[in-house]
């Protein structure tokens, strides 16, 4: 399992990255056959005051990819702590949820194999009483497993700025559209802690190793 960690507008010193790789270097005794971690911590001044970020990014062997990420205020060394820890109890819900799915025909990627159920521990007392209490349960949940509804959407040639306007202009939290910069379709959003974000698809040809 190889385990990455990254900093943005945060200096990673060999303190915190020590901290952070042994918060998550124990995932895999409660999910088995993770192929790679990424850690990601990063400071944003934004308007409400300084916001610190943890993301963390599990990709299972099989291509499923489960993420957790917690923000809270400040911009110190324990600020930092504390959203790895916070992010860290998040991912465990995420594992629960993944080692809680049953054999569903097409999906056998995001869901655990009898093997790895087998060869997990079981997730800290303390942890399982959290995610109890704190899960929110998904909107989803109770919804026939079946897309309902296929739309089309015509995305036009824009550049980024002018995808942002577009975006206010229909009071979305998303839009898609052409990157003329880029050539490609992405993805613009608004992002909690404030400012905007892109997504750009990119085909991962090892999302499967097998």
């Amino acid at each position: 399992m190889e385990i990455k960690i990254h900093g943005h507008n945060v200096r990673v010193s060999e303190q915190l990255e020590e901290f952070a790789r042994k918060k998550v270097e124990r995932l895999d005794r409660y999910l088995p056959n993770i192929a790679d971690i990424w850690v990601e911590l990063s400071h944003e001044n934004t308007r409400s005051g300084d916001m610190t970020t943890a993301q963390i990014t599990l990709r299972h062997k099989r291509g499923a990819i489960l993420r957790a990420e917690e923000s809270l205020r400040g911009s110190d060394y324990d600020a930092l702590h504390a959203a790895v820890n916070l992010a860290v109890d998040k991912m465990y819900r995420r594992i629960e949820r993944f080692k809680g799915k049953r054999d569903r025909k097409g999906r056998e990627r995001y869901i655990a194999t009898v093997e790895e159920l087998e060869y997990a521990e079981e997730l800290p007392e303390e942890v399982t009483e959290t995610a109890e209490t704190a899960a929110v349960p998904s909107p989803y949940e109770h919804y026939e497993e079946q897309i309902v509804r296929r739309k089309a959407i015509a995305v036009l040639p824009m550049s980024e700025i002018e995808a942002v306007e577009q975006m206010e202009l229909l009071g979305h939290d998303f839009f898609m559209f052409f990157n003329k910069d880029t050539s490609g379709v992405n993805v613009l959003y608004r992002r909690k802690s404030g400012g905007y974000g892109v997504l750009v698809p990119q085909v991962e040809n090892n999302a499967n190793p097998g």
